[in-house]
């Protein structure tokens, strides 16, 4: 399942944490890597645990929190602390797939990455190339969203970054363990969930269809959740 979760943050949101990470210092982006991405990976990170880090990182975890869109589509029971990259001109991400678990560093805190997710930081017209592109079983997408918007996929997905050939990527990524283990009861839940918000805003909240298929998602997540 890829879900585009539009404007999660907003403008000025994006201007603060640019105002932050841009006058920070940046290292390999390797930091972060298994042994297979170190392999295919060019691009520079903003260091862990670091001030700048930490200030830009609690924005977006403020924006996730607000979002009902992401809560919907992601039912996040654990969200890996937001981490930052950039890539310049000739800097790509070639296909890996992400780890199982993720550990931050430091910390004994751990996740199982059911979903990934990136959180575009740039305008898009300001870089060529930089595509985020997913496969799946329906082929490949491409992914290149405004600044502020985000894209919600499984971690178990091969994917990549294609090369940047002008200008600059910037963007947030992380990983989330969700509710709901399984990516397709996941599907099941946000498709229910928005034909409920659609049949609450035609009928009201007291119609009874909408009361029971209310009580269907709440049964549905109720045998597939984890907590």
């Amino acid at each position: 399942m890829l879900i585009a979760i539009p404007d999660l943050l907003s403008a000025d949101q994006v201007a603060r944490i640019r105002a932050v990470i841009d006058m920070a210092e940046w290292i390999d982006g390797n930091a972060t890597s298994g042994p297979q991405s170190a392999l295919a990976k060019r691009n520079e990170q903003l260091p862990e645990g670091s001030p700048a880090h930490a200030e830009a990182g609690a924005i977006i975890l403020d924006a996730l929190a607000a979002s009902p869109a992401f809560v919907a589509a992601a039912l996040p029971l654990k969200v890996f602390p937001p981490l930052f990259n950039r890539y310049g001109e000739g800097q790509a991400f070639d296909t890996h797939v992400d780890n199982a678990i993720r550990i931050q560093r430091g910390t004994d805190f751990r996740i199982r990455s059911d979903l990934s997710m990136t959180v575009f930081l740039e305008d898009p017209a300001a870089y060529e190339g930089g595509e985020l592109v997913i496969e799946g079983s329906f082929g490949e997408q491409c992914v290149k969203l405004p600044a502020g918007h985000a894209v919600l996929y499984p971690s178990s997905s091969l994917h990549h970054v294609t090369p940047v050939t002008r200008g600059i990527r910037v963007a947030s990524f992380f990983w989330l363990q969700s509710m709901v283990r399984d990516d397709g009861n996941r599907r099941i839940l946000f498709d229910l969930d928005r034909a409920v918000q659609r049949l609450t805003g035609q009928l009201g909240g007291a119609d009874r269809s909408v009361i029971e298929l209310t009580g269907v998602y709440h049964n549905l997540l109720r045998s597939w959740a984890d907590a």
